[in-house]
């Protein structure tokens, strides 16, 4: 006897996408076109900026500007994303130098800079066009549905027409406009939503990353992915050999301690209870080291205090003096405040052991939702994430969360490893840490 077929799964019920309301994609052209002067402003400063950095005195220009140009093209992308219902990532390639020169030439070999002053010139001249199509028949609309009334209370002859067909020479006859306010509204209604799409279309074609960029990505993030991976088989085998090596060793120990105890507890009572003291010393030694793998794997005061306090508790055991600056407004996901913690914690090390440093310093700021870990020190200098593998294990672990690891170590210092991973707030800040 067959079995019977499985039931057929209900279908699932799914609403249509929610459409963007004609006032709504009216009022986002607005602002595309209220954006337009200030675009083309800052598009004409950068091309006049970029022959005057080459001859070196346009850099300055250039570091304000082009940081203002990304915001515009931000903005665009934020507008472009609500009119066509899904969001346009950023094309930018990651800056890994500081430094205004170093700033400007990673500007200069990034693709997505140049498609942003294309874009600046595009979107102030056809695409300002296309923006004002839905504005003027909105306005037009406006202008016919009020001119009865401005007819009535201007002086007569002011707005008088004789056009054959058409006589506005009363208040009576004023209201015939209301008959062209009717046409465009319908022309408005029916025109304003592929109007703004295309407008929208032509900034995502210079804006939205290219397909090279978007592969170029995709294999990052895969090799990001197979180091996180490695990394975690790696860390999963020091747990295993910390814990045979420590715990498991002083347990056994432990055991066997407590095994003596009990055989010769009714013959010889001196040497159980000195069998017995030396299982409560294997036991405090078997705790301190567990504290020590659960401390390597997530430290108890991180998930207490958050970031900024696990990071003052790790300066106060450190030889040179540390001054500690949290600022953040809450608390990180805690992959991040971890990743952030144990990469100060690899910088702080380098300081002590490498740097001959009399202080130092760690800057925690949040802003535009991205983390920012500054530790500097006034040490000797040289320090170099490619010549070592802690700082380069710190770069691995800001890479699998897309994040960067940027070093300004000249010879004879001051060092300054800077740590930037993006993330959103997970909770607000109620109290001090």
């Amino acid at each position: 006897m067959s079995a019977p077929p499985p039931p057929t799964p209900a279908p699932v019920a799914t609403l249509p996408p929610r459409r963007t309301s004609r006032f709504r994609l009216t009022g986002l052209v607005f602002v595309y076109v209220a954006l337009g002067l200030p675009t083309m402003v800052v598009a004409i400063l950068v091309t006049v900026a970029i022959p005057l950095a080459a001859i070196g005195i346009g850099f300055g220009f250039l570091v304000v500007l082009v940081p203002v140009l990304r915001r515009l093209a931000g903005a665009h992308r934020w507008i472009a994303g609500a009119v066509l219902r899904t969001p346009v990532p950023d094309p930018y390639r990651v800056r890994t130098e500081r430094g205004a020169a170093a700033m400007v030439r990673s500007w200069a070999n990034d693709p997505a800079r140049w498609r942003d002053l294309a874009w600046a010139y595009v979107a102030t001249t056809l695409s300002f066009l296309v923006s004002l199509v839905p504005l003027v028949l909105l306005l037009g609309v406006v202008w016919f549905l009020v001119f009865p009334f401005v007819y009535a209370v201007t002086p007569d002859g002011v707005f008088d027409l004789d056009a054959g067909v058409v006589q506005i020479d009363s208040a009576g006859s004023a209201m015939q406009a209301w008959i062209p306010a009717g046409l465009l509204m319908i022309v408005w209604w029916f025109t304003t939503p592929p109007v703004a799409r295309l407008r929208a279309r032509m900034d995502v074609a210079l804006l939205a990353p290219t397909r090279g960029e978007l592969e170029r990505r995709l294999a990052h993030v895969e090799a990001s992915r197979a180091e996180t991976i490695d990394h975690s088989a790696a860390e999963i085998r020091r747990i295993e050999r910390d814990l045979h090596d420590g715990a498991q060793a002083r347990l056994a120990s432990l055991g066997m301690s407590l095994g003596l105890a009990e055989q010769v507890f009714d013959t010889d009572p001196e040497s159980a209870r000195r069998l017995i003291a030396e299982a409560r010393d294997t036991t405090t030694a078997a705790l301190d080291d567990l504290r020590g793998v659960v401390r390597g794997i997530h430290p108890p005061v991180l998930a207490d205090r958050g970031l900024g306090g696990a990071v003052e508790a790790l300066a106060l055991d450190l030889a040179v003096p540390v001054d500690v600056r949290p600022a953040l407004p809450g608390r990180l996901p805690a992959p991040v405040e971890s990743a952030l913690y144990f990469g100060v914690a690899e910088a702080l090390a380098n300081v002590v052991r490498h740097a001959h440093a009399s202080s130092a310093s760690v800057d925690l700021t949040y802003d535009a939702g991205r983390v920012r870990a500054v530790v500097a020190d006034n040490g000797v200098g040289g320090a170099d994430a490619a010549r070592g593998t802690g700082l380069a294990g710190v770069a691995r672990r800001m890479d699998s969360f897309d994040g960067t690891m940027m070093v300004e170590s000249p010879a004879g210092g001051p060092t300054v490893v800077t740590l930037e991973l993006p993330c959103a707030l997970s909770s607000p800040r109620t109290s001090p840490s």
